[in-house]
Formats: structure tokens, C-alpha cells, sequence
């Protein structure tokens, strides 16, 4: 079996060899790089499957990391660590394509499974969807991983694609914060549930003709959200 690649980029030591132990504990192969601009020079010859990507780095910080691999369309999953516990700096990550985040001191057992959940997830997922889902003039092509409205294509990232997929897939059902953790991000423990705000907001600018009054990703009080559709078509026209 091939051995699923990690390249973990924090410039602390201390950290790296942590995180280095315990992911080759559990199999990975691991690649350590100290700076922001070592990633681009490490990616081409060892090519991996996730990147655990320290907010604070020399050279090129994290969010400036995570921005640019996104801008070339490079779309490897990315989860991000941070010291910093404002959230603003939470959700810079995510808006610049981060998958996840963790904040230190963080468990390495934690980061193991979060890892080995996105593994499970992008491993699991078949090659291909031929069907194609329709939502209003939303039309959803899981094959080509492409979203369209009223036939124009619109820019998602990976997650938002995931999220909006599986809500479709359940569109009329109540979904709590918890049960989009676990079927987006499989995740199987608690886990900070501000991630699935800050992405159904993301997602909510991007598909509703307004996101302040929601017409498709409905907010259910004290519960959580589900996807309706408009009684008009043409509602976003």
C-alpha cells in the first residue's frame, strides 16, 4: 500500500518533530519544511496529500501560503495551526482556502484523527458522480465537482463544495451543526462548530441573491440549517 504523504510546515522545531513522530506512528510519510517558501520548492518532488500549515512562518506567512497554492488551483487539503485565538484569524484561514484549523497547544492525537478523517473522506469519495443535482436554477455536477446558476459556473472552494453537496443531498432536512461536521468533515468527536458557520456564509454569498435574507440555506434557530427551495424559480434572476 502507498503511504499517504504529509508535509507539515511550522517553523518550531520542537512542533515538527511532534507532529512528525506521531504522524509516522500511524503510517504517513513526512516531509518538514521551516518557512513559507520551502513549501512551493518541496511540493513538485514530493507531492502530498495534506499539508499541516503553521499560521506564523518566515519568508511567506501561512494565509499568504495558503492564498497562493489556491490562486495556482493547487487544491491539496490544508490544515492550519495558529497561536492566535481571535477568531478573525481563524476565519482568514478558511477564507483564503484552509480546509481546517487547529489552534496550539493543540493534542497530537486530535490532529491525527482530524487528518486521518479528511483522508477518509477524499479516499472514500468514488471517482465519479454521473448524476447531476438540480436545485432551483442551482444545477450541481458531483463528476465535474462544477456548480452553476442559470447555467453560469461559479467558484467554490473544495469544502464549500462539499457542504453544498451534501445539504442537497439532504435538502428539506434539519441538519445540526454536529451532523455537517461529521458528514462533511467526518469528523466523529466534538469539534468547534464556528467552522460550519463560517462556511455556510461563505456559501451563502456565493449562491443566494441575498445572503442577509437566505432563500436556499435556511438557518433553523437553536438547531442548526437546511436547504429549501425557493417557491420561485426565478428567484434569482
Amino acid at each position: 500500500m502507498i503511504k499517504k504523504k504529509i508535509l507539515v510546515v511550522d517553523d518550531e522545531p520542537s512542533i515538527s518533530m511532534l507532529i512528525d513522530f506521531n504522524l509516522k506512528l500511524v503510517g504517513y510519510e513526512v516531509l518538514c519544511v521551516y518557512d513559507g517558501e520551502a513549501v512551493f520548492e518541496a511540493i513538485p518532488q514530493f507531492r502530498p496529500d495534506l499539508i499541516v500549515l503553521d499560521l506564523m512562518l518566515p519568508k511567506l506567512d501561512g494565509i499568504q501560503v495558503c492564498k497562493r497554492l489556491r490562486e495556482q488551483n493547487n487544491f491539496v487539503p490544508i490544515i492550519m495551526l495558529t497561536a492566535l485565538q481571535d477568531l478573525s484569524d481563524k476565519i482568514a484561514g478558511l477564507d483564503n482556502g484552509a480546509d481546517d484549523y487547529m489552534t496550539k497547544p493543540f493534542s497530537p492525537q486530535e490532529l491525527v484523527s482530524r487528518i486521518q478523517a479528511i483522508m477518509r473522506r477524499t479516499g472514500a469519495l468514488p471517482a465519479a458522480e454521473p448524476e447531476t443535482l438540480h436545485i432551483g436554477p442551482i444545477r450541481i455536477q458531483p463528476e465535474q465537482r462544477e456548480v452553476l446558476i442559470h447555467d453560469q459556473p461559479i467558484e467554490l472552494t473544495p469544502k464549500e463544495f462539499e457542504l453544498l453537496l451534501f445539504l442537497c443531498k439532504h435538502r428539506g432536512k434539519v441538519l445540526s451543526r454536529q451532523q455537517l461536521l461529521h458528514g462533511v468533515w467526518d469528523y466523529h468527536f466534538i469539534g468547534d462548530t464556528r467552522i460550519v458557520d463560517v462556511h455556510i456564509s461563505h456559501l451563502r454569498d456565493k449562491i443566494e441573491k441575498n445572503a442577509r435574507n437566505p432563500e436556499y440555506i435556511v438557518t433553523i434557530r437553536n438547531v442548526g440549517y437546511k436547504l429549501t427551495e425557493p417557491v420561485s424559480k426565478e428567484s434569482l434572476a
